[in-house]
């Protein structure tokens, strides 16, 4: 009796799957690694960083126009307590003028807070006075303020017309849409004494220890 036929085809060899969900799962961990790295780069220009004791080195900084030497554009804006301040009301003493980016700028607030801080350092240095310039809201910056107990008044400045009086708006990482972190120091006399434009490129410093701020403040003006 002859025997039934063999089947010589050879099964397909079995294929090794991975559950679909692998290469979701692998996307994400590809976007969470992006993600991360952009923090870091964003968190490092951002977060403030502490000068070390006697400190020595002047920073590096811009210095936009007007500068030294010039006189002080005039101003009245809106400020935090629901008033007014002119840059006049300070005739007759030394005023510093501090330009930031604004409410989306933790590091900006947290540098008032060291000047309210190191206040006895800025009177021994000559300065009788902070005021800050935003561009955000009247109400908003209110809010922030009164949050943070901060007393420094601070100016509301959102069709930037004195910050591009002052070309503030020109040495950030936001564009010109809003200020940088700019110092500026204004004389008994109305003309500007010195000033340092901390936040623009490469580094965008949006913080700077005031023991380093009175070194640059104290390098320049005596150089």
């Amino acid at each position: 009796m002859s025997s039934a036929p063999k089947n010589t085809q050879k099964a397909p060899a079995a294929r090794s799957r991975r559950p679909g969900w692998f290469g979701w799962i692998t996307g994400l961990l590809i976007a969470g690694i992006v993600l991360a790295g952009l923090y870091s780069v964003f968190a490092s220009a951002n977060t403030p960083k502490t000068a070390a004791a006697g400190t020595t080195t002047q920073s590096t900084y811009d210095v936009g126009t007007p500068g030294i030497g010039q006189v002080a554009p005039a101003f009245t804006l809106a400020d935090n307590s629901g008033g007014q301040v002119s840059l006049a009301d300070y005739s007759g003493k030394n005023v510093l003028l501090f330009f930031q980016e604004g409410l989306a700028c933790e590091p900006c607030w947290t540098q008032i807070t060291s000047l309210e801080t190191d206040a006895a350092k800025l009177h021994a240095a000559g300065i009788d006075a902070v005021v800050s310039i935003t561009t955000d809201p009247a109400q908003q910056i209110a809010r922030k303020t009164t949050d943070m107990g901060l007393k420094t008044p601070v100016l509301s400045d959102p069709d930037l017309v004195t910050s591009k009086k002052y070309q503030a708006n020109e040495f950030g990482m936001m564009g010109t849409s809003t200020d940088g972190h700019s110092f500026i120091l204004v004389g008994p006399d109305g003309t500007i004494k010195w000033r340092a434009d901390y936040g623009g490129a490469p580094k965008y410093t949006m913080f700077v220890p005031v023991d380093q701020l009175l070194l640059d403040l104290k390098t320049d003006t005596t150089s």
